[in-house]
């Protein structure tokens, strides 16, 4: 086991002082106090440490007696029964009673009374009493008086409204004492006002110490100046404690010691302000002010109440580098390091408290159990337990409980049980915790029998289970399918008071994880189904779980058999549960519930028709999802950006695209809307669809004016859909910062960018971007066509034979679109050398021609005029079962135009339209300029006047 490092908390906290946590001081020079609790350490901030004892000694009667003269209530506490439970009253010799009658009057003339009542009075209805608040009323004006004229009277108490008057003698007393205070008084008789008042108002305690201040009444008076650090402390008013420190050493000449800074953290610890009483206990060091053990107590007692580690290490550190013993102290240090699961800290605490020859009390025993309990070290504890025993500690309910909790967590129940049944011999009687803790131990193990049998016992006994104890039966009776007395554990939790609501959370979650959701519907029906129903939320709790259990006939029997009325909720609930079945994927069960809650058609709920359109989209039923759009629509109601977003997405599902652009441009009339990075990305990707290149710059230069956090997602899709809307310099831009923030371009990316660089003629950056996608791994076929197909159309047949032999290094097979544009290019040059090489090439590779390979060689060879190879071609296209196209027919006429055959381009359009193919302008144009280049001018005018019959303008493009 590792040593605690206690020894170095000196150099985590630097700004401190002191001896660190490990330190060690002289065993004989430290203070030594039985139980120091928080009360005890209360009491003790009057401890006059000047004559401090220790117990292992024998103890000088006067000093002891006195270093115990602590008050904690009105009344005259024998501060020796304090210790008469440890066996320390015994061994006091008791005084003789002159002394103890001298010693009486010492402690009332220096005892500060720490609990202070605010004694705020009542209106009481007997005239006596109203007689008295007279009085004081007029005592109040005749002090208030004499301040104006210059005479100096102390002000009166004035009782808030709604408080008991618990104590006329004290107001009684300060009456008395009102009359005869005055500049000529004592400190003394000042002092005794001063406290009088500190016990029942804070404010007038303050204003009598103004009083105080103005005649002179302060000077080394710090007793006055402990009263009222009471009374900053219970308004918790540091500053002006901190101006009043300052005042006392400065103005008044008083010593300050522990006592004040005591006083101080005393409240603080009342209110649990860590970080305040941390302030104290530095500034108390930094003014060279030893602590006393009233100010470690409490010090200890805070940090335990705020789980402070790291300031209770540096006080605990400083406690036993000044050689004083708390044992309180210890036990606080244990308890912190045990709820924080060091343990092995606490053990350390715990040998350090050995070393120290602290002698425990109960409560340190306590902790100590609990420490060994906690990480499971049974043994240990009860070996503490048994400790506990042989120093004459009598046996104690709480260490045993500990202990068979402890047992119970390890699943030790024959040890428990054991200690259970040790219990009479003992002494003992079990008490609620010991049954809760034997209930707890056996649902751990799974023991259902002794489980029940402890519980009932529980009941039996007229205690009550807790929380937990109720959840371990049920959980039980879930995996045993007792089913009848889940029921009446039920009513045990409903006689408890336990809320449906809870109950039903508890019965949920122990029925899902046995998987058996589906017997609640007889246990609830046999319990307090009928009050589920007249609740709102104990109804959506088991509505929602039924769904998520595909009990969807049982939730929807629910929902029309609840009892209450509230549509807003209604409306909710019907929505939660229909995005629940459509996260389950179970659409059919969405659009059940959806067909019976109840609908509004001149009001329809926004949220709840925009997920059944994504419902209806995602089940490809488009035209339920847009009867349901156009419902929306008619009914007036505003769409929002969600709404849109979902009907475009429907419409782009359904291949629609004009619908899409259709709301979009509906979607832009209300100026309110600011799309989001998905309904952008929507937008774009119809944009493209529909051709629309304005559209798509616009998108993009407004997407950087709203300023639009871009994501990798995004920067795919702009580049995808805006490279030939946008300047080039604008897209390589948006490329070259996609790269530099590390965003990984996809494939599709890289094709687009070496196409819009092709186009541009910026080979250079086609051949870099070619170059990032093949060592990506990311470089497809279409990356390889793409860079050829640009070579050949610049005429650079160097380059495009090198990105094919690119391609076939890459492993990729020259592909049928890098033949075509190679024939393309080398036949629109005129180059037929290459052109028949490439043929051969194609032949050799197996490649199949496709309409565009054949429409290509008719083109060339009907541009030479070879009439009997584009014969050929045609014959080669019917014997591969394939049929001319437009474009196939188109450039046949022309190659009969040109070869002067003029009846057969003619002929070539008659077979189109018995064909089904209708001629479009290119059809007609190619047709007249046949017949013009063969003089057959009669017939070009027939076909000219034809085509503006039928619409197709020559000029058309």
């Amino acid at each position: 086991m590792a040593l605690l490092k206690l020894s170095a908390y000196s150099e985590i906290h630097e700004r401190k002082k002191g001896v660190a946590f490990g330190g060690h001081g002289r065993k004989s020079d430290r203070c030594f106090v039985f139980g120091c609790n928080p009360l005890c350490v209360a009491g003790s901030i009057e401890l006059n440490l000047s004559s401090s004892f220790c117990l292992k000694e024998k103890p000088n009667r006067i000093s002891f007696v006195e270093s115990c003269n602590c008050v904690l209530n009105e009344g005259n506490e024998n501060p020796f029964d304090r210790f008469r439970e440890f066996g320390v009253y015994a061994s006091i010799p008791k005084l003789p009673s002159a002394e103890v009658r001298e010693l009486g009057r010492v402690r009332d003339a220096k005892r500060l009374i720490l609990k202070n009542p605010e004694a705020d009075s009542v209106q009481v209805g007997n005239n006596s009493r109203k007689n008295d608040n007279r009085r004081r009323s007029g005592l109040w004006k005749q002090f208030h008086s004499a301040k104006k004229s210059g005479k100096n009277f102390p002000p009166l108490l004035i009782h808030k409204k709604g408080c008991s008057d618990s104590d006329p003698n004290i107001n009684h007393e300060i009456e008395s004492w009102l009359s005869s205070i005055g500049p000529e008084s004592s400190v003394e008789q000042c002092n005794h006002l001063l406290m009088l008042l500190e016990k029942a108002n804070n404010e007038k305690t303050l204003d009598f110490f103004d009083w105080m201040r103005n005649n002179g009444k302060l000077k080394e008076n710090a007793d006055a100046y402990n009263l009222v650090f009471r009374a900053l402390g219970r308004k918790e008013d540091w500053n002006s404690a901190e101006e009043l420190l300052r005042e006392m050493t400065s103005n008044s000449e008083c010593k300050i010691n522990c006592q004040v800074f005591n006083t101080l953290i005393y409240w603080c610890y009342k209110r649990v302000l860590t970080q305040q009483g941390s302030k104290w206990f530095q500034m108390m060091l930094d003014n060279g002010i030893e602590p006393n053990i009233a100010t470690f107590g409490m010090l200890m007692s805070l940090y335990q109440k705020g789980g402070n580690l790291e300031e209770a290490e540096f006080a605990f550190g400083r406690m036993r580098g000044c050689g004083i013993c708390c044992v309180s102290a210890y036990s606080a240090m244990i308890t912190i390091c045990t709820r924080l699961g060091l343990y092995d800290k606490a053990e350390e605490v715990i040998k350090l408290m050995e070393e120290d020859d602290v002698i425990p009390n109960l409560e340190n025993w306590l902790v100590r159990v609990n420490a060994y309990s906690q990480q499971g070290k049974l043994e240990e504890a009860e070996l503490v337990l048994k400790s506990m025993e042989e120093v004459g500690i009598p046996p104690n309910i709480i260490a045993y409980n500990t202990l068979i909790t402890g047992y119970g967590k390890m699943g030790d129940m024959e040890s428990s049980q054991r200690l259970f049944r040790n219990l009479p011999s003992m002494g003992l009687e079990p008490d609620e915790t010991t049954y809760r803790s034997m209930v707890e131990g056996f649902g751990r193990v799974d023991n259902y029998e002794e489980t029940m049998r402890y519980y009932n016992e529980l009941k039996l006994l007229g205690y009550s289970p807790i929380s937990s104890n109720f959840y371990t039966v049920i959980n039980l009776q879930a995996r045993h399918n007792d089913d009848d007395g889940a029921v009446q554990t039920i009513r045990d939790m409903r006689s408890m008071g336990c809320q449906y609501s809870s109950i039903l959370s508890s019965l949920l979650q122990s029925y899902e994880r046995v998987v058996k959701v589906y017997k609640l519907p007889y246990i609830l029906k046999s319990s307090f189904y009928q009050k589920i129903l007249l609740d709102q939320t104990s109804c959506s709790i088991l509505v929602t779980a039924y769904v998520q259990h595909s009990l969807l006939d049982d939730a929807l029997r629910i929902l029309k058999e609840k009892q209450w009325i509230d549509p807003v909720f209604e409306d909710n609930l019907y929505h939660l549960l229909i995005c629940l079945c459509k996260e389950m994927d179970q659409s059919d069960n969405a659009v059940k519930i959806y067909l019976q809650m109840p609908k509004s058609e001149e009001n329809p709920n926004l949220h709840i028709t925009c997920s059944m359109i994504d419902i209806y989209s995602a089940m490809g039923q488009f035209c339920e999802a847009e009867t349901l759009y156009l419902k929306l629509k008619d009914s007036g109601t505003t769409l929002d950006m969600v709404a849109y977003s979902i009907v475009v997405r429907m419409y782009i599902k359904a291949g629609s695209v004009k619908e899409s652009c259709a709301v979009l441009e509906m979607m832009e009339k209300q100026k309110d809307i600011i799309p989001d990075v998905y309904l952008f990305r929507d937008m774009l990707r119809v944009y493209q669809q529909c051709g629309m290149l304005e559209k798509l710059a616009d998108t993009y230069y407004r997407m950087l004016k709203i300023g639009i956090v871009w994501d990798e997602a995004m920067y795919n899709c702009l580049i995808n859909c805006c490279g030939h809307a946008l300047p080039v310099d604008e897209i390589s831009r948006l490329f070259d910062e996609m790269l530099q923030y590390g965003f990984a371009a996809n494939t599709i990316t890289f094709n687009v960018m070496i196409d819009v660089y092709g186009k541009a003629g910026l080979f250079k950056r086609a051949r870099r971007v070619l170059w990032i996608a093949r060592k990506r791994g990311l470089a497809d076929v279409i990356s390889f066509n793409t860079i050829i197909a640009w070579y050949g159309q610049m005429k650079d047949f160097k380059r495009m034979k090198s990105a094919v032999r690119q391609m076939q290094y890459a492993g990729f097979p020259v592909s049928l679109e890098a033949y075509n544009c190679m024939l393309d290019a080398y036949g629109k040059e005129d180059q037929l050398d290459e052109f028949q090489e490439v043929l051969e090439m194609m032949k050799q590779d197996r490649c199949s021609s496709d309409h565009y390979t054949y429409n290509i060689m008719i083109n060339i060879y009907g541009k030479k005029g070879w009439i009997e190879e584009v014969a050929d071609v045609l014959a080669e296209l019917k014997e591969r079962g394939m049929e001319p196209d437009l474009y196939s027919y188109n450039t046949l006429i022309k190659a009969y135009g040109i070869a002067g055959m003029v009846e057969e381009a003619v002929n070539v359009v008659k077979e189109m339209r018995e064909k089904g193919i209708v001629p479009d302008r290119i059809t007609y144009s190619n047709l007249i300029v046949a017949l013009q280049k063969n003089d057959n001018f009669l017939e070009a005018v027939k076909w000219s006047l034809w085509m503006k019959q039928m619409g197709l303008s020559s000029s058309q493009s």
